[in-house]
């Protein structure tokens, strides 16, 4: 299953940063943070919950970008 979150980050840099937390996050096949659309494309494995992933994602991503955000 894939899902596009819109996210809140301040520079590309960030969000590689992002990008990268997401893609290490149990759950998470693949995820792809698009900078100049404000946008994560999440690939989940099968059979997980996407909100509880995605709230493992979120704690993860604020780990190496503490400002940023990701709304679901």
């Amino acid at each position: 299953m894939k899902k596009t979150y819109k996210i809140e980050v301040d520079c590309a840099n960030c969000a590689n940063k992002m990008e990268e937390a997401a893609k290490n996050t149990a759950g998470v096949k693949d995820a792809v943070v698009n900078f100049m659309t404000l946008k994560m494309n999440v690939e989940f494995e099968e059979g997980v919950d996407p909100k509880a992933v995605m709230t493992e994602v979120k704690k993860n991503c604020k780990i190496v970008e503490d400002d940023c955000e990701i709304y679901f």
